[in-house]
């Protein structure tokens, strides 16, 4: 397979610190053609755009994650601000509402440090990337709020709230999840995606797919995302492929044949 857009990985994360270089040099050969690498703090940002600065097929996004939601200030907002004027900053994120863990932060300081970063992405004319964990009333909230460009990524809610998301048109993501055995409700929700807002995606390091669930996942594994994606849409593996990767172009802001 080729022509693969991992439309969010997380190649910063302390489990690729042994081999990252060479993962991620290899990934072209694998036929992954473009890597979308948000941030989830201000360092986490910064080392997203040394990336894509290294790499040619990397791009990248900054923001809070909302489990630092609690610890961005006025000026860390500012500094968003300016990373992303940089030529590979293509979205804001990844950025969003977590609602999993109660001792997490705050939701109300979760929601506003997501309101200030989806106002931050409309100044900018910039996409976002949301995180939406066990939140799915309030993110669509704000969503349908400030009505931004942009992704639910690693979708976890309904087939009803995928009409809702797709009416804003925004698009949506999909990890290996999709491939679990206990994967019945994503993949009712996959089928309900137009083909035109889907994405592929792997979350890497985490959420790796059926038959390397527990390992660490990279870009390499999203064939198997994209196979049972393709079963659910009765379609070529590499026709879709190649579809999500024009979708990922077209949200990110990237001319097709950049990469």
């Amino acid at each position: 397979m080729e022509n693969i857009f991992d439309s969010h990985a997380h190649y910063d994360d302390r489990k690729f610190d042994s081999d990252r270089a060479e993962v991620i040099a290899a990934l072209p050969s694998q036929g992954v053609r473009a890597v979308m690498n948000p941030g989830c703090d201000l360092s986490s940002s910064l080392k997203a755009i040394s990336f894509a600065e290294t790499y040619p097929y990397f791009y990248a996004a900054v923001g809070f994650h909302p489990e630092f939601a609690g610890k961005m200030t006025q000026k860390d907002l500012e500094s968003v601000a300016s990373l992303a004027g940089h030529p590979k900053v293509m979205a804001i994120g990844e950025i969003g509402l977590d609602y999993h863990y109660d001792d997490a932060c705050p939701r109300e300081i979760q929601r506003e440090v997501f309101a200030q970063q989806l106002a931050l992405a409309k100044e900018l004319s910039l996409p976002v990337i949301v995180h939406d964990r066990e939140a799915h009333g309030d993110t669509l909230d704000l969503l349908r709020k400030y009505r931004p460009e942009g992704i639910v990524h690693c979708y976890s809610g309904s087939p009803e709230m995928v009409e809702e998301i797709v009416k804003l048109g925004m698009y949506i993501g999909f990890t290996g999840v999709v491939t679990f055995k206990n994967a019945s409700k994503t993949l009712r929700a996959a089928a309900a995606v137009p083909l035109d807002r889907l994405l592929v995606e792997t979350d890497a390091p985490y959420m790796a797919p059926e038959p390397c669930r527990g390992r660490r996942c990279d870009s390499s594994l999203l064939e198997y995302t994209i196979g049972a994606l393709a079963r659910v849409k009765e379609m070529d593996p590499q026709q879709l492929a190649d579809l999500t990767f024009a979708n990922a172009c077209r949200v990110y802001h990237i001319p097709d044949g950049q990469n």
